[in-house]
């Protein structure tokens, strides 16, 4: 039976993917998604059928090499339409960490010599803020947008001096935390960037598997995430503006440098996971036809599954959010609103908060705790490193039934 394009139908979302079958992942609340989502049945069954029909080298001319060079060619076609940028403008890497690493270097190369600066800031998870940084060895400026260290909110108005000499040429900074989880005002800030003349680079990994970006909405140059958090295979994926890509310096094999995405992946790529990738398209397909959608084009289809996603979200993460704000023994991280933060939430305590994930786990909730390579944030609102702390991560297929029992158990627990 169809459903509304304003409704969640949750059996359907859960029936898409094999954990909920599973002996083993099954008979617990999963609320470790920031670390890496479940895969959804359509990537699984890719996967498998590459590795049993197409593990050959790919785009030779003999069956099975031709059919996964076209699943690869597949993947980066329909999940570039979906996010409304050009198919070559999408690079696949090992994952996000690889992705920005290769990207920092052609900045460095793009920027050496030149009296430039980079902003970066202090909400970022390390990936998108120490390889930026490491760009201060070459002579380039770094400054630092901070937060706010009681909120750990970043304000417009302490980046807008920052940029006001001209000298900046990048901006890095986060589409949303991994602990903080606050959304950043993306579009704004990266048009307030333009303005400057400044390019922007935003880490998406943490809001990217609560809706796939519609990157020319956002107006970044670069916007980077990770597959394997958002239904996928472990891949990281990059968009970048065709203009900027060219700009940069090649990394890949110099004969390769006239292909944008194979410009910035110097490493050959994974054949069986890019073509696996295709399956985060079939599902969000999937939502979309079976949630009553009309014939429409891929980037409206994926602006309606993400809207159905968050609304999800939202719904089922603000009873942890009220109950948490409600406690006096520990601190909740970012706003207690959720419509302005990804329902990812981190707490402190005046302890060490891994012995509470772990009393956690004993009463059927699946969580973790540390730093989550979230060190400058943590350190930056004043919070021990070393206790860390307590974070549950959801998605849109967390159910309340997951959320009503992590409160209970976390009473129990608390």
């Amino acid at each position: 039976m169809e459903r509304t394009l304003t409704q969640l139908d949750l059996n359907f979302v859960r029936a898409q993917f094999p954990a909920f079958q599973s002996p083993v992942l099954s008979g617990h609340a999963f609320f470790e998604n920031a670390g890496g989502s479940f895969p959804c049945q359509q990537v699984v069954d890719r996967l498998h059928r590459f590795y049993t029909d197409r593990k050959v080298q790919p785009y030779a001319p003999y069956p099975g090499s031709q059919d996964g060079g076209a699943e690869m060619d597949e993947a980066r076609g329909r999940l570039s339409a979906l996010m409304g940028c050009a198919r070559e403008e999408l690079s696949f890497g090992p994952s996000t960490s690889a992705n920005t690493f290769v990207l920092a270097n052609a900045v460095r190369l793009w920027l050496r010599g030149k009296n430039a600066a980079i902003v970066v800031t202090n909400q970022d998870h390390e990936a998108n803020s120490g390889v930026w940084r490491r760009l201060a060895d070459e002579g380039i400026e770094v400054r630092e947008w901070q937060i706010d260290p009681a909120t750990g909110h970043l304000d417009l108005e302490r980046l807008t001096p920052l940029l006001a000499d001209g000298k900046v040429k990048l901006l890095a900074f986060p589409h949303c935390s991994n602990v903080v989880a606050e959304i950043n005002p993306v579009a704004e800030i990266c048009a307030l960037a333009r303005a400057a003349g400044v390019r922007t680079v935003v880490d998406g990994v943490s809001y990217a598997p609560h809706g796939l970006p519609d990157f020319p909405g956002l107006g970044a140059d670069v916007y980077l995430y990770s597959a394997y958090k958002t239904y996928g295979p472990h891949q990281g994926i990059m968009l970048i503006r065709a203009d900027f890509g060219a700009e940069l310096p090649a990394q890949g094999h110099w004969f390769n440098a006239g292909s944008l995405y194979k410009r910035f992946t110097p490493a050959g790529p994974d054949h069986a996971q890019i073509a696996a990738s295709a399956g985060m398209a079939d599902y969000i397909d999937a939502l979309y036809a079976h949630h009553g959608g009309a014939e429409a084009a891929p980037a409206e289809r994926n602006r309606v599954v993400h809207d159905l996603m968050r609304a999800q979200e939202v719904a089922v993460i603000q009873p942890l959010l009220d109950y948490l704000s409600a406690r006096n023994d520990l601190r909740l991280i970012g706003p207690r609103d959720g419509a302005q933060r990804a329902p990812t939430v981190a707490v402190a305590f005046d302890r060490a908060a891994e012995p509470i994930s772990t009393a956690l786990i004993a009463e059927g909730i699946a969580c973790w705790a540390g730093d989550f390579y979230a060190v400058r944030p943590i350190e930056a609102m004043g919070l021990d490193r070393a206790k860390g702390v307590l974070r549950m991560s959801a998605v849109h297929y967390t159910s309340t039934e997951d959320v009503a029992r992590l409160i209970a158990a976390l009473d129990r627990v608390l």
